[in-house]
């Protein structure tokens, strides 16, 4: 069975979470005229969130697909990438507004429609993101599975 290594599967997850804060925290200041590094500290905060819930899913999504369709995830269509994209994105959303209310003194209506506006922002990201990366570090079958 080919999956990421757990090795492999961290740095993917430590590079995906620095690009998305140094795409984030800029659009967070800005928007919310907050202080840099009173945006920092969030949007790093929901990064750590993140990095620990990422993997899990990942793995999760990858293991389900593998075993329904032998297809390793540098091998999976657009159609079911932006599922993969969606669906972490939706399970996140737990994680991330109560965050945003404690943190960011956001209402709770403010903090969803906030985490709203990240999880297009993050869907969009993610989808580039895994393209990009799975086409520099491909998931390499092993000699077996080639047969």
């Amino acid at each position: 069975m080919s999956l990421r290594s757990p090795r492999e599967r961290a740095l993917q997850t430590i590079l995906f979470e620095i690009g998305g804060l140094v795409l984030v925290t800029p659009l967070y200041a800005l928007i919310f005229s907050a202080p840099m590094g009173d945006s920092l500290l969030i949007i790093a905060s929901l990064a750590v969130a993140l990095m620990i819930w990422s993997p899990i899913h990942n793995t999760i999504f990858d293991t389900i697909d593998l075993r329904l369709t032998g297809r390793v995830a540098s091998d999976r269509p657009h159609r079911l990438r932006i599922v993969h994209a969606l669906s972490h994105e939706v399970t996140s959303f737990v994680l991330t507004v109560p965050i945003l209310m404690v943190l960011g003194g956001h209402s709770l209506t403010e903090a969803a429609l906030l985490d709203i506006g990240l999880s297009v922002v993050f869907t969009v990201y993610a989808y580039v993101f895994n393209i990009l990366y799975d086409r520099l570090r491909p998931v390499r079958r092993t000699i077996q599975e080639r047969r």
